[in-house]
């Protein structure tokens, strides 16, 4: 076992403020867990930005939830980008971790519409990719009434939500959807398997680590985790053809568990003939964006995926 590669110096503060290392996930924090992300729900009103942007909220084939944000000052139809959020397959909400995204929506102009799915282990695969496909399906057939360009879309995800998005990809590469300009993939979870390099180097000091991450796989895939029949739909790094994918933003942090898949997976975009970008931002924890939104290399990512967006839609 090599050592934890270390945390850069002003992220290594924000960590111990934050508690630092969660402990070791189980089944029986999960009620907890799934309180505390509720806690953090903003209201719709809130998500509104002080009246910059107009948010409603749609329920698709009575399970699939969708709050779409439209930017007040832009004339349609916008671009738009397609939200998946994390939580490690078992939490989370669509209305959490909008903060940064409407921060890119408003600078472009662009519309953000946030997917909500069905939660495992009560939901096992494929219920998540099903309800973040049909979201995406539901708000392209209704661009037009939504004010929406259906042609200019970038589909987006962090941890969870990156692994969701890149199998949303592949899923409309294979099954058929909307044009989609780019996947901005951001810290994605992507490979079942659980056992990089990176994930053995960072156990019990990454807040996304071994134990978080094989619960989160194990809840969405059972007995099946780490096995050879596991789809690519629901762990992208199974997936056999990376080809013909729309352009990839990938990042990561050199001091995370997921580091080494996410690596993996932009090479073999690479290698493929496809494009991607790649940041292995020095020094960074799972979501450290998140817990450390000041930190100087907060701000360099930012920077770096408004870039992106801003190359991708135009």
């Amino acid at each position: 076992m090599t050592s934890p590669v270390p945390f850069d110096p002003e992220l290594q503060a924000a960590y111990a403020a934050a508690g630092g290392y969660p402990g070791p996930m189980s089944a029986d924090r999960l009620a907890a867990i799934r309180a505390e992300d509720a806690a953090e729900v903003p209201s719709l009103d809130e998500l509104t930005r002080g009246g910059r942007f107009t948010v409603t909220e749609r329920t698709v084939d009575t399970d699939v939830r969708l709050v779409i944000c439209t930017p007040v000052a832009s004339d349609g139809p916008r671009p738009w980008i397609y939200h998946t959020h994390g939580g490690g397959m078992f939490s989370g909400d669509h209305r959490i971790g909008l903060e940064v995204l409407l921060d890119e929506a408003d600078s472009l102009g662009a519309a953000l519409v946030s997917v909500g799915y069905r939660l495992a282990p009560e939901h096992p695969h494929p219920a998540p990719i099903d309800d973040v496909y049909a979201g995406l399906l539901w708000t392209a057939g209704r661009a037009g009434e939504l004010g929406l360009d259906p042609d200019r879309v970038v589909i987006a995800g962090t941890s969870a939500g990156g692994g969701l998005t890149a199998a949303l990809a592949l899923t409309v590469r294979d099954r058929g959807g909307p044009r989609v300009l780019g996947q901005l993939l951001m810290c994605p979870m992507l490979d079942d398997r659980n056992d990089s390099a990176s994930v053995r180097q960072m156990v019990g000091v990454d807040m996304w680590d071994r134990s978080w991450n094989g619960f989160g796989w194990s809840a969405l895939l059972g007995d099946r985790r780490g096995g050879p029949d596991v789809p690519p739909y629901a762990a992208p790094a199974r997936a056999a053809d990376l080809s013909g994918l729309p352009p990839a933003f990938i990042d990561v942090g050199s001091a995370e568990s997921l580091r080494d898949e996410a690596v993996d997976y932009a090479n073999r975009l690479w290698q493929a003939g496809g494009v991607a970008e790649l940041h292995v931002w020095a020094g960074g924890f799972h979501v450290f964006d998140w817990i450390a939104p000041e930190a100087r290399i907060t701000r360099a990512t930012l920077a770096a995926r408004r870039s992106w967006l801003q190359r991708v839609l135009a």
